[in-house]
């Protein structure tokens, strides 16, 4: 799995040359130039040229440059891929994967477009078949790199109800960390809707983080502050793995078979934790 920042990653409609500009100057790990939800019919091909055109452009500096194309089988999905892929960005987005044979489908795709190898695929599960499916759905192709949850197509489709806490979605969010873990692959959390409600994103943002996602998409700047210091190493976390590093490694050149840190055993598992822990921090000090 990828150590590269993904805390924040920011839907930003390609249509929107003002939004599209001011991702230039944005704190987020990551942009997605989206050509699907946020852009009108009549607006789709004008969007595809500005998403190639900021990929291109060398100007979003150490931010992941991600497109969302539209989905397969709607109009203008061949036309996205044909255009994104001689772009070449890091990674293109596909809404409602719902299948392994889907998947492998369109990585072989973009390789038969030129996508260069370092394009990455990012598969959005979001219907029920794809969270029923997922771990498949991880295993089906090597480009694939990460999932993320459509929240909102995920509730419409289960007819289930948005509520603080996110009840009824427990069962889909940990199957697709799960999935996403046995194959080593990135997962990121689904968007906050109301971004007037900073108590609620905040609570929610927690709650992702402590099942295990690696970041969380957004849809409005002012949600970035907080996405970027929940998922990043606290200095008192780094101190911590630090101090268990130590501890650990001095405790195998005396020959001790049981090692205690914090009055509690500890072993490689946590050993590998505290890396991990060290490796984000490094990872997002190097932008």
């Amino acid at each position: 799995m990828s150590l590269r920042p993904r805390r924040s990653v920011l839907y930003m409609p390609a249509s929107n040359p003002r939004a599209m500009a001011k991702a230039t100057s944005l704190d987020c790990d990551a942009v997605i130039f989206d050509l699907e939800d946020a852009v009108a019919p009549e607006a789709k091909a004008s969007a595809r040229r500005a998403a190639c055109e900021a990929v291109t452009s060398g100007n979003y500096g150490h931010r992941e440059l991600v497109v969302r194309v539209n989905g397969v089988g709607t109009a203008w999905h061949e036309d996205d891929l044909a255009a994104v892929c001689q772009a070449g960005p890091d990674a293109i987005t596909v809404p409602k994967v719902d299948s392994p044979e889907q998947l492998a489908a369109l990585a072989l795709r973009l390789s038969e477009l030129g996508a260069p190898d370092r394009t990455r695929l990012w598969a959005m599960l979001e219907t029920p078949r794809a969270i029923l499916d997922a771990d498949a759905i991880c295993g089906a192709c090597e480009r694939l790199e990460a999932v993320v949850v459509g929240t909102n197509d995920l509730l419409a489709e289960l007819g289930a109800r948005e509520v603080a806490g996110r009840a009824p979605l427990g069962y889909a969010l940990s199957a697709v960390i799960c999935a996403a873990r046995a194959h080593h692959l990135v997962a990121l959390d689904g968007v906050y809707n109301d971004v007037h409600d900073q108590q609620g994103f905040e609570k929610e943002c927690l709650a992702g983080r402590d099942l295990g996602f690696d970041g969380k998409t957004l849809i409005h700047p002012c949600q970035l502050a907080f996405a970027n210091q929940t998922w990043a190493p606290s200095e008192t976390q780094v101190e911590r793995a630090r101090a268990l590093i130590a501890t650990f490694e001095a405790a195998l050149a005396r020959g001790e078979g049981v090692v205690t840190f914090e009055g509690r055993m500890i072993e490689n598992l946590h050993v590998e934790t505290a890396r991990r822990t060290l490796a984000m921090y490094d990872a997002i000090g190097a932008r």
